[in-house]
């Protein structure tokens, strides 16, 4: 089973502290995920994030198709960085890696997901078709909504790369 991974970064002018507010919201992930995803927090997302937190989210990946996803929020670190994982979910692996550093005008927000693809080589093969193209998809449009929500840093590019490991 491959592994891949997504890794993502994007800057925008805000403070680290308005920064952590926003992504440490379980509630602001429906905010910066497409519509046509159907993503909703079913439970967990109440409270401010904490290691050991559960949240339980119900998510159409692909058009007449719903699945529950769980994830357990297993490292925090106030202001920095937040790993979540997927305890059930549509993932073999998903292991995503939230960080957040100031730089001069604003903050670079990098995100590094670690995967792997369910149903062998069938998600092998689907995987470049389907599976990449859609993470694409959905970071183009977070990064799109964060600036549309925060404004942008003109001069630095943002960068999103999928690899195979």
């Amino acid at each position: 089973m491959k592994l891949y991974q997504l890794h993502s970064k994007q800057v925008i002018p805000i403070s680290q502290q308005e920064a952590w507010d926003f992504l440490s919201s379980p509630a602001n992930l429906k905010v910066i995920t497409p519509d046509h995803m159907g993503f909703n927090i079913l439970a967990g997302g109440d409270r401010p994030m904490f290691a050991g937190q559960i949240i339980q989210y119900k998510v159409s990946p692909f058009p007449g198709y719903s699945t529950k996803w769980v994830t357990e929020i297993t490292h925090v670190k106030e202001g920095e960085y937040f790993v979540d994982e997927q305890r059930f979910g549509p993932y073999a692996l998903w292991h995503h890696k939230h960080f957040i550093k100031p730089i001069e005008g604003g903050v670079e927000m990098e995100d590094i997901i670690d995967y792997k693809i369910p149903f062998g080589i069938l998600g092998q093969l689907a995987h470049p078709i389907v599976v990449k193209k859609q993470l694409k998809q959905i970071f183009k449009y977070r990064e799109q909504k964060l600036h549309e929500l925060f404004g942008k840093i003109e001069g630095i590019p943002n960068e999103l790369h999928l690899n195979s490991i």
